[in-house]
């Protein structure tokens, strides 16, 4: 990773059984969907998308339950993310809210008429809403080299 590329962002959406994966573009303006793995599997997924592309960010999906309260979910995942650090050393992690994530994440597969991985598409909103809330560069500012 250099000034000039910072990086991609990655974002994670811990489930019961699997664990969603979604990947920025070179430039951060749009999320990748990576697929949905089982917990060791998104793992070593992660450490390979670390050494092949450079992972400056993991944006996490924070379950907080309806009225905005950590739980049981969010200690599940708290421990998923110490897991994920020891697997990719110096990962920067961001916790972000996911509450309804995964019904937007049904509503559109439904709509689409696909039978696609919810938490797949899960991370893929959670990652596009953080994106969406970065500054972006100046028009000229942008280096496409």
């Amino acid at each position: 990773m250099t000034a000039a590329d910072p990086g991609r962002v990655v974002a994670v959406d811990v489930g019961t059984k699997k664990v969603g994966l979604a990947m920025s573009d070179p430039l951060r303006l749009f999320a990748q969907p990576v697929g949905t793995f089982g917990d060791r599997e998104a793992l070593d997924k992660l450490k390979d998308l670390a050494q092949a592309d450079g992972i400056a960010l993991a944006v996490v999906g924070w379950p907080l339950t309806e009225d905005g309260r950590e739980g049981k979910a969010t200690r599940m995942v708290n421990i998923y993310i110490r897991r994920m650090r020891k697997a990719v050393p110096g990962l920067k992690v961001l916790r972000q809210d996911e509450r309804y994530t995964s019904e937007e994440a049904r509503a559109r597969l439904s709509e689409a008429g696909s039978r696609g991985k919810v938490d797949t598409m899960a991370a893929g909103i959670i990652l596009q809403e953080y994106l969406d809330s970065q500054p972006q560069p100046a028009p000229g500012n942008v280096s496409l080299d």
